[in-house]
């Protein structure tokens, strides 16, 4: 856990999959055209969000949830096309979804009182955020997006992370492993 200053100021937290094999593709576009991107987040699926409040983030907090995502074991995974939510917000999809939704299931079974974001959806897709900004040039970024896949990654690990809406304030306070296949 990092008892540093920036991390005791964070005001949100969150478990994420980070996939540094897509930031060759995303990374531009996302630093242009995703809040999250300027605050500090790399090139993620998020597992849940939000999460227990950074100040109440205990050892035994952090156990549980080291055992929840441990409960998964390590995938591979590619990300060979794009969605969208509405015309609003365009992402990469990861094949399969399915461990991505395994994480999901088992952080929110260890910390029942947390939903991902909130409860606002009945179904959550995993998914990678490239942009969430409406008035950016979301079409040209899937265009240029589209040329550099699919993206394939290992993913065996997560993070917790703590941060707040101000640039470059999330970061990784823990990291979390993936179980093994049995």
């Amino acid at each position: 856990m990092d008892p540093s200053p920036a991390a005791s100021a964070a005001t949100h937290s969150a478990i994420v999959v980070p996939v540094p094999e897509a930031e060759p593709a995303v990374g531009r576009h996302r630093a242009r055209l995703d809040r999250a991107a300027a605050q500090g987040v790399p090139a993620h699926v998020t597992v849940l969000y939000p999460f227990v409040a950074p100040h109440a983030i205990t050892e035994a907090a952090a156990n549980l949830l080291a055992s929840a995502v441990g409960s998964v074991a390590a995938f591979d995974c590619s990300f060979r096309r794009t969605g969208w939510f509405e015309e609003r917000v365009l992402w990469l999809a990861p094949e399969p979804d399915g461990p991505f939704r395994a994480l999901t299931e088992a952080v929110m079974a260890a910390f029942p009182g947390y939903l991902p974001y909130d409860g606002a959806f009945s179904d959550v897709v995993p998914h990678l955020t490239i942009g969430d900004q409406p008035d950016g040039d979301l079409r040209a970024a899937e265009a240029d997006v589209l040329r550099a896949l699919p993206v394939s990654a290992r993913i065996s690990r997560a993070w917790l992370m703590t941060g707040g809406a101000t640039a470059a304030s999330w970061r990784q306070i823990a990291t979390l492993a993936l179980g093994t296949a049995g």
